[in-house]
């Protein structure tokens, strides 16, 4: 007994730390499940959850005496050369960050001692007569069963993950006909500009990123990309035809204190500022520079305001974000390069903003967030790439677009039009107080809103692909 003591201790422990790094590195971090390059290691993912939530099960509640040695062995084999087998898929397709490779070695020598006491154990009962024998072990089997099942759960959500990877219909690549371009882009490893550089990338563009951590963005590019860390490592004679700037930290994230006010304004400014510094020296200029921004610019408004281009800007820490960004962009006018400025609105795609709104409503548990009457002003990130692509190509766009839908509804409807879609119940009213002091500043991303308008867009003839929300819902649900 007081060697399974041991064994359940570090099963625990293993339960443990194996729960944070998919919660934390697998689903926050690295967004696997919706990383196409990753669909064989969610597949591996799956089968070895399935196969370690049996072993929890198995541990918890069973002693096996005799030949039933042999039948938890062979599944803990497997479940030791599945590990060894994602360590390898892993290398070859991701770069892990440096807190998920120290915790899956914390986890390998964990589960080393603990499959190695097991073992011992397993020798001791191999000489008993054969039989499964049922055990208790208290809190300890209490624990352990719950793993199990979230572990289970973890299993059959990473197989489904990668069965709709595997299923996904082919993007439409909006930069496949254009003549060949030499793109300069900033965060291109982000939601958007992944697969903008993938696209890109596909299309047979030459393509450099400038990011924090080239191995990482070239892993993730398949070495097709040219990435740096620093535009001092850009030969001075190298010439680019467009420059897309998309680098800034996220905002949403921790509370708008002074110190993460000041990291969000720095990450857009000191990086839009070394780029116009770097083009100002370079020997060939590119013709084209695209800015992002967002609709945060126009500040909390009432919902029945519409919001143009021409509307003045709003009050605010997003408003003064944007304002910032968008007039230090500006000085590229002077350079002669053509500067379009998009004020991006809530993207939708598979991943970014729209499967944390939808993710309560699998769960029947979907809500109105206050009066609901906030205007939520989206765009499906297949139009945006698209609205890249035209801003490639036309050269009568200048100036600042509001990247949106035509199509901008309400807190309330949107929550409505989900939970038709996935045929839930939509009854739950969440009130905006306690999230306005839960989060003070940041929550006006969540329960207020604006009534934007791609007045510029539509005058030009611009043609979304996914103009209304149930279009937009019916591609990406």
């Amino acid at each position: 007994m007081d060697m399974m003591n041991w064994v359940l201790g570090l099963l625990i422990v293993q339960g443990i730390l194996g729960a944070f790094d998919t919660l934390y590195h697998h689903e926050l971090t690295i967004a696997l499940p919706r990383r196409v390059t990753a669909k064989k290691e969610l597949m591996i993912h799956s089968v070895r959850a399935i196969l370690y939530g049996v072993v929890f099960a198995a541990i918890a509640n069973l002693e096996f005496h005799g030949v039933w040695v042999v039948a938890i062995l062979s599944l803990i084999l497997i479940e030791i050369g599945l590990t060894l087998w994602d360590f390898v898929v892993e290398d070859n397709s991701r770069k892990l960050p440096a807190s998920e490779r120290v915790l899956h070695t914390v986890l390998a020598i964990n589960g080393g001692a603990l499959f190695g006491l097991y073992t011992f154990q397993l020798w001791q009962w191999s000489h008993l007569p054969p039989a499964l024998v049922g055990v208790d072990y208290g809190w300890r089997s209490m624990a352990l069963n719950l793993f199990a099942v979230g572990v289970l759960i973890s299993g059959v959500r990473d197989g489904i993950a990668a069965i709709k990877l595997g299923s996904l219909k082919k993007m439409p690549n909006p930069f496949r006909n254009l003549k060949m371009q030499r793109v300069l882009v900033t965060g291109g490893t982000g939601f958007i500009g992944e697969t903008l550089v993938n696209q890109l990338l596909d299309a047979g563009h030459e393509v450099t990123v400038w990011v924090r951590d080239p191995i990482r963005a070239a892993y993730l590019f398949t070495s097709r990309a040219s990435c740096v860390s620093s535009l001092m490592q850009i030969n001075p004679c190298k010439q680019f035809d467009l420059v897309i700037n998309l680098a800034g930290a996220p905002v949403v994230g921790p509370r708008w204190n002074a110190s993460r006010k000041k990291l969000l304004l720095s990450s857009r400014l000191d990086t839009t500022q070394e780029l116009i510094n770097w083009v100002k020296q370079a020997e060939i200029k590119p013709d084209t520079w695209i800015q992002a921004s967002a609709i945060g610019y126009y500040g909390v408004r009432d919902e029945s305001e519409q919001l143009s281009e021409d509307s003045k800007k709003g009050e605010g820490f997003m408003a003064e974000l944007c304002d910032q960004w968008e007039s230090l962009a500006r000085s590229v006018d002077s350079l002669g390069l053509r500067r379009i400025t998009l004020r991006f609105g809530l993207v939708f795609g598979p991943g970014g903003a729209l499967p944390p709104l939808v993710l309560p409503h699998y769960f029947a548990l979907g809500a109105k967030l206050g009066s609901g009457q906030q205007m939520m002003s989206w765009i499906h990130r297949q139009d945006l790439l698209k609205l890249f692509a035209e801003a490639i190509t036309n050269h009568t766009m200048q100036g600042t677009y509001n990247a949106v839908a035509p199509d901008s509804i309400s807190q309330s409807e949107f929550a409505r039009a989900v939970a038709k879609k996935l045929k839930r119940p939509f009854w739950l009213t969440i009130p905006a107080t306690p999230l306005r002091w839960l989060l003070g500043e940041l929550a006006q991303l969540f329960a207020d809103g604006q009534y934007v308008i791609p007045k510029r867009l539509q005058t030009e003839n611009f043609t979304f692909d996914f103009p209304t929300l149930d279009s937009a819902l019916e591609d990406l649900i």
